[in-house]
């Protein structure tokens, strides 16, 4: 171990170099070196007092070489302290004021520089410069390469992001072709799962239906129409708890009760309580409103029974509306059955609007939508049947706040 004290700053820099090129340190490491030491020694070297600096080389147990330096400031060293970590050569401080630098040395056969001789480090002036130059070129170098392969790096992101970018657009390409493939065969469901088109004399009949959303483009708002033997007109419209598939499920079990009992002669009174005794033993977790219309096109007699159900609403040839109030309980619920049956008449170019709440409670208020959706149809009565439940569905969701299914059917009576 070699010892030596230091009062300036040049000599220090001059003695640090000299060892570093003696142990054959590469040019940028012995920068480093000579940079870091020179940082913590300034504050002492420039008040005056003198610093301390061991050295020694050292073999390790695998055979490798290891050069220490220790740089041992005053005691009592005034002055804000020495962050290691931002020293070009990280050091370890101890806690008696001494920073330590631990370098591996390169191997014995390793290329390099002789080691400096007492005369080379006399002539401080002339060789420093030298050094220096060379330490130079090394950090020049250095930062070519680093300046190199950040160039690389750029050019590869770059390649990288246009194949990325590349992969989006026909990922894009990929999802808008599944998204068409989708809505082909969801459109297709939902045509499976409308009932045929009815054509009766006397009658014009028009269907309006958005789901709740794309996602699930079925839901339990279902309807169902047919000509009974005796040429009335029935028409379901059914409301089933729940979103999606297994709504729709429930739907179509209550359509297809109702239009057996309607088929096999059950008066009108009767379906309703009928179809959930026949249900429940099935799946107690069946929960749905149902309207139920009678529609004679000779006479314009209309029948109506309810479960549970927003009542049907007609708009008058001479301007007026009102809703047909019959009041009962749906499958499901507590008693179900209609109360009793609602008998009135539907005149020539009456209209008669059958709906889900979808359309009145879209805003969240049933009563606001009641009234809004008395004013749309008869805003809309003189349009013709087939455009008539879509522009009225078209005026209560232009502010949606509560999204649901949504069903209007429009019925018009001809002369």
């Amino acid at each position: 171990m070699t010892r030596e004290t230091f009062r300036t700053l040049t000599a220090l820099r001059h003695t640090v170099r000299s060892i570093a090129l003696g142990h054959r340190l590469p040019a940028d490491d012995r920068a480093r070196l000579v940079l870091s030491l020179s940082e913590v020694a300034a504050g002492a070297l420039g008040g005056g007092r003198p610093v301390t600096l061991l050295s020694r080389r050292e073999t390790d147990a695998d055979g490798a070489h290891r050069l220490t330096l220790a740089l041992r400031l005053p005691r009592q060293n005034p002055g804000p302290g020495v962050a290691t970590d931002s020293l070009p050569l990280r050091a370890q401080a101890q806690p008696d004021g001494t920073f330590v630098w631990d370098l591996p040395l390169p191997p014995a056969g390793a290329q390099g520089r002789p080691a400096a001789t007492p005369a080379a480090a006399a002539h401080g002036g002339e060789a420093d410069i030298a050094l220096l130059e060379e330490e130079l070129r090394a950090a020049l170098a250095r930062a070519d390469a680093l300046a190199d392969d950040h160039r690389r790096l750029k050019h590869e992101l770059a390649e990288t992001n246009s194949g990325v970018l590349a992969l989006y657009v026909q990922l894009e390409e990929r999802d808008e072709q599944l998204r068409t493939a989708h809505g082909r065969t969801l459109r297709a469901l939902e045509d499976a799962l409308r009932p045929r088109p009815l054509h009766v004399d006397g009658l014009e009949l028009a269907v309006h239906y958005a789901p709740a959303s794309d996602d699930a483009p079925t839901g339990g708002d279902l309807y169902d129409w047919f000509t009974l033997p005796d040429g009335t007109v029935h028409i379901t419209v059914v409301d089933a708890l729940g979103h999606g598939i297994t709504s729709t499920r429930t739907a179509l079990t209550v359509t297809h009760a109702v239009r057996t009992l309607a088929l096999e002669g059950h008066p009108l009174e009767s379906i309703v309580e009928r179809t959930d005794g026949i249900l429940a033993p099935f799946d107690q977790s069946v929960m749905a409103t149902l309207l139920l219309a009678r529609l004679d096109p000779a006479d314009g007699t209309l029948t109506l029974a309810n479960g549970s159900h927003p009542p049907a609403l007609v708009a008058r040839a001479d301007g007026g509306a009102d809703y047909l109030e019959v009041r009962g309980r749906g499958i499901g619920f507590p008693l179900p059955g209609s109360e009793r049956v609602l008998t009135t008449h539907l005149g020539v170019d009456d209209v008669l609007l059958l709906y889900t709440d979808g359309l009145t409670e879209s805003r969240r208020d049933p009563c606001e939508g009641e009234v809004r959706l008395k004013e749309a149809l008869c805003r809309h009565r003189a349009r013709t049947t087939e455009q008539i439940p879509g522009r009225v569905a078209e005026d209560l969701l232009s502010e949606v706040l509560h999204q649901d299914d949504t069903l209007a059917i429009a019925v018009r009576r001809r002369g």
